[in-house]
């Protein structure tokens, strides 16, 4: 007859980390009319007098709800147990629109990821991709990445967000951690001028090798060829008229 033999248990953390700070939303820009647009020539929308803030939420209250917390809970204690603070390596972590986002410090953005990705609680094996974004008026970080990790092991997603100033757009490499972030991160620097610490080959893989700046920066010029139509010169879309 056999005996019942207890099931494994994971030991848990010794005590809980303290949460980050609460910090309010913080108000990047106002923009007027239906598409925020400037210049000389008016409104010609009829939104003129439209006005939106643009947002972005602070540190999110807890308790966060679903399996937010643990998941907190968990990166939290493996960085301590790694010797790193993290109130040193996360900014800020946010709940908003059903995601969890951790607002990593660049410098610490590899001992973030390894330690997502291994630790036994966590898991998180897949990095789905990296997008990079252009955020003019969030002074000295106008250059952010997003990165979304999924746990195939636990069936659970995360996303990274990591920024830069202009003046200095360096992030460090994913590749070390994730080898399949390789193409990702050559699109974010061939479209946004964002440059990846580390990588194997920092080339453009969308525009020509010698194609001036990177397309998809919101200040980079629309550019466009003059077009003559029924004796109508048509000027080229960044020199038409302002329809914010």
């Amino acid at each position: 007859m056999s005996e019942n033999l207890p099931e494994p248990v994971q030991p848990a953390r010794p005590e809980l980390p303290q949460p980050l700070a609460e910090q309010a939303a913080e108000i990047v820009a106002v923009r007027r009319g239906m598409f925020g647009g400037s210049g000389s020539s008016g409104d010609t929308s009829g939104y003129g007098r439209l006005v939106r803030t643009i947002e972005f939420p602070g540190q999110s209250p807890r308790p966060y709800g679903g399996y937010f917390d643990e998941v907190e809970n968990e990166l939290f204690g493996a960085l301590d147990e790694r010797d790193l603070a993290p109130e040193a390596a996360i900014e800020k972590v946010v709940v908003h629109r059903g995601q969890l986002t951790f607002h990593v410090r660049r410098e610490h953005l590899l001992e973030v990821a390894r330690t997502l990705r291994d630790d036994p609680a966590l898991r998180y094996e897949l990095c789905l991709g990296v997008s990079g974004v252009h955020l003019p008026g969030d002074t000295g970080r106008e250059l952010q990445i997003l990165v979304p990790l999924l746990s195939i092991t636990h069936n659970r997603r995360v996303h990274l967000a990591v920024s830069c100033p202009d003046e200095d757009p360096h992030i460090p490499s994913l590749t070390p951690v994730y080898p399949a972030t390789d193409w990702h991160e050559r699109e974010a620097w061939d479209m946004f001028g964002i440059v990846f610490d580390g990588h194997p080959a920092l080339t453009r893989i969308l525009m020509p090798d010698d194609w001036p700046g990177h397309p998809q920066r919101k200040d980079y010029p629309l550019g466009g060829i003059p077009v003559e139509f029924k004796g109508a010169q048509i000027p080229s879309p960044d020199q038409r008229r302002s329809y914010r």
